[in-house]
């Protein structure tokens, strides 16, 4: 993609235009389930950890074997989903999801679950993230025209914000039931999430392929620094994740400032999800039009604000209200960052520049949560929530500053090229 996109008239019909869009609904619903099972594997198999370890640090190791995969893959799978069919790449990514999901069924029937085969399904799980999220989302842009690409990350955040609630909650009920059913009903939800994807029609032709040279593989790297957009959004993303990261410390809030228990730790942890999928649920119908730039930097600071809101409050409602606010405005920072790293992106450079992003994203969510925990044992979780949203504040006000053309963008497809 070069040069500045032609204007395009501003949809009378969105709701109607976006639900005729088959192949993305496809693709939407096929990662909804997949997020799904996804989430209500990952209750069952933390529970099981814990339950034949008794070991804290052994579910700490569940996150660092799920993290190695998205360090070592990210250049490999950026450049395979730029050469392969993206198609192809989430259905056996999501085929090593169910066969994960039917190893742990057959092990629960057979009573012989260890934690080395949970490990081993782990690292299966974390493999084939690796592969699935930086590809599905290379692929989404292909199957809407240009002009409802925001409106259909919206969707698309929203349907996963749903999934993201719903799936530990049903894994949780039904654990209790079976936890043989939960992983049963994990593989079911794959195997529908593959069936959905083999439906897909891009109706686009395929990208030209790369020679597999080291040059090519480090294209995505290349790309991005030349492009002033796309370095300010993943490094936005990057550093108010990393300082921003209050909710590693909910445990603590839960038990020792809001006196709520494990009920209330649950209902903080859910409180930016549903924020988030409201918000975004809104935008799907509502999007974004003007100052788009600014309206980035803007949620940004109120993300700060609530998390410095959150990091004072001992009243239990107040604290969910600011996490809710925290979840809408990320969700809206998401939304506008995901579109213009869309937008910005060509094609055939999707793979490896959503690959890099995809690590960036995961890798600030890990250092902000160890940030957080570290600050914390020094200072207290206060003032290392409250100094996490302060940081947000000034990332914002710096970047406005490093990035002039960033927050001048006024519309999506206005987006400065250069």
């Amino acid at each position: 993609m070069s040069g500045v996109a032609a204007e395009q008239p501003v949809d009378q019909t969105p709701a109607q235009s976006l639900m005729q869009q088959k192949p993305f609904l496809l693709l939407c619903v096929a990662r909804m389930a997949s997020t799904v099972g996804y989430q209500m594997l990952a209750v069952t198999i933390g529970w099981e950890i814990y339950a034949i370890t008794g070991s804290a640090f052994d579910l700490g190791l569940v996150g660092l074997i799920q993290f190695v995969p998205a360090v070592v893959l990210t250049l490999p799978v950026g450049h395979i989903a730029d050469r392969y069919d993206r198609r192809l790449i989430v259905r056996v990514a999501q085929t090593v999801y169910a066969s994960a999901a039917l190893m742990l069924t057959a092990a629960l029937i057979a009573g012989v679950l260890s934690r080395d085969l949970l490990f081993a399904a782990v690292f299966m799980v974390g493999c084939a993230r690796a592969f699935e999220l930086p590809t599905s989302h290379s692929l989404m842009p292909m199957l809407v025209p240009e002009r409802l690409l925001p409106r259909a990350v919206a969707a698309w955040t929203s349907a996963n914000q749903f999934a993201i609630i719903s799936g530990p909650a049903a894994g949780g009920l039904l654990y209790a039931v079976s936890p043989t059913l939960v992983s049963g009903i994990c593989f079911f939800f794959f195997a529908t999430a593959i069936s959905l994807v083999s439906l897909v029609k891009t109706g686009r032709p395929a990208a030209p392929r790369e020679a597999p040279t080291f040059a090519s593989v480090l294209a995505g790297f290349d790309y991005i620094r030349s492009r002033r957009t796309l370095l300010g959004v993943i490094t936005l993303d990057l550093f108010v994740v990393i300082l921003g990261g209050a909710t590693a410390l909910l445990p603590i809030y839960a038990r020792d400032i809001l006196a709520t228990g494990p009920t209330g730790l649950g209902l903080l942890r859910s409180a930016p999800a549903v924020g988030a999928f409201l918000t975004t649920l809104l935008l799907s119908r509502h999007p974004i039009q003007h100052h788009v730039g600014y309206k980035m930097f803007f949620v940004v600071a109120i993300y700060g604000v609530a998390t410095i809101a959150f990091s004072l409050s001992t009243y239990f409602p107040l604290s969910l209200l600011t996490l809710a606010v925290l979840g809408a405005s990320d969700s809206i920072s998401v939304v506008i960052r995901f579109s213009l790293v869309q937008l910005e992106t060509p094609d055939q450079m999707r793979g490896r520049v959503n690959a890099i992003n995809y690590l960036f994203v995961g890798s600030s969510n890990t250092l902000g949560e160890f940030e957080s925990g570290a600050v914390a044992a020094w200072l207290g979780a206060v003032p290392s929530a409250f100094i996490g949203g302060l940081g947000s504040l000034l990332v914002a006000g710096i970047w406005m500053v490093l990035f002039p053309g960033l927050r001048r963008i006024d519309r999506f497809n206005t987006a400065d090229k250069k």
